[in-house]
């Protein structure tokens, strides 16, 4: 049923409601459907929550400034008043009681499509909902509708698609057209299964060189059941004579009927606005928002901060505050046939266009004088920002470029509304098992050493709470803490820079590197907002961008940033880094994955091995003497306001039971 905003018609006895809120003619979120309604689990110290879950509708202006940015949106189509119609799904945990409630709306940006939600200590209201709109939305994920693109006449809008195929298993002779990471997405239909209108060719293992395959050894088909050229299928590749795992393919054809994956980002700005300015029985009283995201999702929310979406139509603030985490690039999504899901790969966009908080002029690309912050600047919206990364976003994600530029001649500084925290030695997100682990977090498929177990949950934990206090009362939060030129912690990726201590069975650092390729994807695309078109498809490179990474002690271990307990009472060296032992990409980088060297056990085992860093009897005797010296670390780290009691009393514990010199 459909009632007016404000109003609640509760449907006594039914386990699946359908409540809807229809918003005032001007709003542009114009309907919210409530499916569902469930108790939440139970969360220490939080109060009982339930969780609500549905979709929203909502329509767009394409004439107005804040919408126009969005690409393809002139071309999508309209009803009689001139909007474009979406909808997307959204999740909510609320307190039962409201007069529990913090008075924060804490929106997590879901990653590709995934997402957690669950009762809060703290009382905020927790918001999760869809914006990418190229995602399955029979998987279980947040997801959303958005419209395809017309030309003229309802002519298909074409353009340039790429798609790569790296690491499939020998012997495969068909693969699904697909992109992104993690879950796969669907690419667009070529127009024509002509393989002699479209381009493929592999590269082999580091070599730059393109070998074409001949338009007469593949197909557009499906040849698992049938021999090449097998079944025409639009969605997938064959291959005559198969793939071969240590080389990289690459699919160049025109697509049709782009989907117009923009707006995702006024998706997100209309539901958080209609939330927070028309309270309604869905969220209740907001008073203040905060939005963290991570990888990609954290790029989402860099993005939608350089687009203007952080103004809402009527020019208010949409997010107070922000926490980019793990967030290296822009999210490639306001393109034709963009790929969101990506991750920083060979001819992928993402790190184009403008990656720093203050003014660089990027004389490098030739992009002049830009900042992340330049629209919010001009709307008086700009969100407090707290941006959180580790050690394998320098290695695998090309983060530095956002501090150092891309010349990196200097530190690029931070303006007073943005900190930001380096979480040292840690993979991509810290390990989410954590604990104290002398082995590791056990191997990593298709990497050489085994998975990194130094965590940055807790520092992430403290530095959210930093920035909701910041928001709430104007708090200021700590400093920032993050390697820089100036103070020597920033170097070249080779060894001798680093101060490497050559720790036995590791690779040399300086091929572990992910090069940051200088792109040119043509005309077509507004580099700066890496939106728009791709019209050099694949990208021409003009030379790479420089990268620096941080140095470390004689240890192997980074100095600088928020050091974990782990780190600092550590059992081994943890790396940002580590080896892929198979495939295309064997002997580099194993994609963003962090690795780990324990240390040795007893000195007659390290002078063994030739190991020259201390074994753990050497620095901590026996179990007693670590536990001394993790209750230090605890106690400095509260001190300092980098560890939330209920997260010391967890570490402490874990400490205990760890087999560290039993």
């Amino acid at each position: 049923m459909t009632v007016n905003r404000g109003r609640f018609m509760a449907v006594a006895g039914l386990s699946a409601m359908a409540l809807a809120y229809a918003g005032h003619a001007s709003a542009k979120v114009n309907r919210i459907v409530v499916d569902t309604v469930t108790p939440a689990e139970k969360v220490a110290d939080a109060p009982n929550y339930e969780i609500v879950s549905g979709h929203f509708e909502g329509t767009l202006d394409p004439r107005l400034p804040a919408n126009a940015v969005i690409t393809d949106i002139a071309h999508a189509p309209r009803d009689a008043a001139g909007l474009v119609h979406y909808s997307a799904t959204f999740r909510l945990a609320r307190p039962v009681d409201p007069a529990k409630a913090s008075g924060v709306l804490f929106y997590d940006v879901p990653n590709r499509g995934n997402f957690m939600i669950s009762a809060d200590p703290d009382g905020h209201v927790r918001l999760v909902s869809g914006w990418q709109g190229d995602l399955p939305t029979d998987a279980g994920l947040q997801t959303a509708t958005v419209p395809v693109a017309k030309g003229k006449n309802g002519k298909s809008l074409t353009g340039p698609v790429l798609v790569r195929f790296q690491n499939i298993a020998a012997g495969t002779r068909s693969a699904a057209i697909t992109g992104s990471i993690g879950r796969p997405t669907p690419r667009p239909e070529p127009v024509s299964l002509d393989t002699r209108k479209a381009r493929l060719f592999y590269q082999t293992p580091g070599s730059a060189a393109r070998h074409a395959i001949s338009s007469r050894d593949w197909a557009f088909a499906d040849c698992m059941d049938k021999p090449f050229p097998g079944t025409p299928d639009p969605h997938k590749l064959c291959l005559r004579e198969g793939f071969d795992p240590t080389r990289a393919y690459t699919l160049v054809y025109t697509g049709k009927d782009p989907l117009v994956l923009g707006i995702g980002f006024a998706a997100t700005r209309d539901l958080v606005a209609h939330l927070r300015h028309a309270p309604d029985d869905v969220a209740r009283a907001v008073r203040w928002t905060v939005a963290s995201g991570t990888s990609q999702s954290g790029n989402f929310l860099k993005s939608f901060v350089n687009l203007g979406f952080n103004a809402d139509e009527t020019g208010r603030i949409v997010f107070d505050g922000i926490n980019p985490n793990i967030a290296a690039r822009q999210v490639p999504l306001n393109l034709r046939f963009g790929v969101p899901g990506g991750a920083a790969r060979a001819f992928e966009p993402g790190s184009e266009g403008t990656l720093w908080w203050s003014p660089y002029n990027d004389k490098v690309r030739g992009l002049g004088t830009t900042s992340l912050l330049d629209r919010c600047t001009l709307t008086n919206t700009c969100p407090k920002v707290i941006e959180t990364f580790g050690s394998a976003e320098f290695w695998g994600l090309r983060m530095a470029p956002g501090l150092v530029g891309t010349d990196a001649a200097a530190d690029v500084p931070l303006p007073a509304n943005v900190r930001r925290y380096y979480f040292p030695s840690v993979t991509h997100g810290g390990s989410w098992t954590g604990g104290f682990k002398p082995a590791g977090d056990g191997p990593v498929p298709g990497c050489r050493l085994p998975g990194n177990p130094n965590p940055s949950l807790e520092s992430l934990r403290a530095s959210q709470a930093m920035l909701v206090d910041w928001v709430r009362s104007g708090a200021e939060p700590k400093p920032s803490a993050y390697p820089t030129i100036a103070d020597g912690d920033l170097v070249r990726a080779d060894a001798q820079a680093m101060g490497w201590p050559d720790v036995p069975g590791t690779p040399d650092p300086s091929r572990m590197l992910n090069v940051m390729p200088n792109y040119n994807f043509g005309k077509g695309l507004r580099h700066r907002d890496v939106s728009g078109v791709l019209t050099t498809v694949p990208p021409e490179q003009r030379g790479t961008i420089p990268q620096l990474v941080p140095r470390v002690n004689a240890d192997g271990n980074e100095t600088s940033g928020i050091a974990s307990v782990q780190l600092q009472v550590p059992l081994g060296t943890y790396l940002g880094w580590n080896e892929a032992t198979s495939g295309f990409d064997a002997g580099g980088g194993c994609s963003f994955i962090g690795g780990f060297v324990p240390f040795a056990r007893t000195r007659a085992e390290r002078q063994a091995s030739g190991d020259l860093r201390l074994s753990l009897e050497e620095r901590y005797g026996d179990h007693a003497g670590f536990m001394a010296q993790v209750r230090k670390a605890v106690e400095r780290q509260q001190a300092a306001g980098w560890l939330l009691p209920r997260d010391a009393e967890r570490l402490l514990r874990q400490a205990e039971q760890s087999d560290v010199l039993r």
